[in-house]
């Protein structure tokens, strides 16, 4: 029952080039840095990633794009990171954006063996209708847009209503941030870390965790686990004392009184 592992870099050693990774994080808030940064460091390439985000040009997920070791992304919110974009435009990589709360539950649906789901969200866009650009040509043109999919009208409590059809997202392996952990694996997450941490957790056949403090069985009172341990394979004690950054920090200036 013993899941801890020595280090980050023999956390991630066995993932390889080609994998698809679900990502923890919301923001800057909840990266999983260590084991982003041993990826890093082991040259790990053409990965597919899910996260909310692609983290910022010199932080989070942002490292691994900024090295071209990314093939594919799938996440809700790029806004932060102008070499995401330039990758993009330029045809580089590959994207497929969905919407925040649909790829919540694609990647709950995908750590519960629920294949599919429906939902009303993206109906009559281009989410439900096809379109989106997931890839650029190098003559600025889209080379690959996404297919349409399934809308089936359903009885909801305001009348009949249309729904569009959202495949389940289940992934080779997730990283995922935690506060406090146990040796079995069960996680505890702080404030809005848990976020998109313990569904990244669910959708990885191999969920590799990197934890602040790492604690012994039954140290954790079962009313205060997060995501039970069965989710998770490995985990890594990091320290309280690794950095932590601010996506946009916002101050108002001192008045003279």
């Amino acid at each position: 029952m013993d899941k801890t592992v020595a280090s980050a870099a023999e956390a991630v050693a066995d993932v390889p080039d080609g994998a698809s990774l679900a990502v923890g994080g919301f923001g800057l808030c909840g990266n999983p840095m260590d084991l982003i940064s041993a990826l890093l460091a082991q040259g790990t390439r053409d990965l597919s990633i899910v996260s909310n985000n692609c983290g910022v040009d010199d932080w989070g997920l942002g490292l691994l794009l900024g090295a071209g070791r990314l093939r594919k992304m799938t996440a809700s919110y790029v806004g932060e990171n102008k070499e995401f974009e330039r990758q993009f435009l330029s045809g580089e990589l590959e994207v497929e954006l969905t919407p925040q709360g649909t790829l919540a539950e694609k990647l709950r649906a995908g750590g519960s063996g629920i294949g599919a789901f429906w939902t009303q969200t993206g109906v009559g866009t281009q989410v439900s209708e096809g379109g989106l650009p997931l890839r650029y040509g190098s003559d600025g043109r889209v080379a690959v847009a996404s297919p349409p999919k399934e809308v089936r009208v359903f009885d909801t409590p305001r009348g009949p209503r249309e729904h569009v059809l959202e495949q389940a997202i289940f992934t080779d392996f997730a990283l995922v941030h935690a506060a406090v952990g146990d040796t079995h694996g069960n996680l505890v997450f702080h404030s809005s870390a848990r976020n998109f941490n313990p569904l990244a957790a669910m959708a990885g056949r191999v969920c590799i965790a990197q934890v602040e403090r790492l604690v012994g069985p039954g140290e954790i009172a079962p009313d205060d686990v997060h995501l039970p341990g069965v989710y998770v394979q490995r985990i890594v004690e990091v320290g309280t004392d690794i950095e932590k950054r601010i996506e946009r920090r916002t101050v108002t200036e001192r008045t003279a009184h």
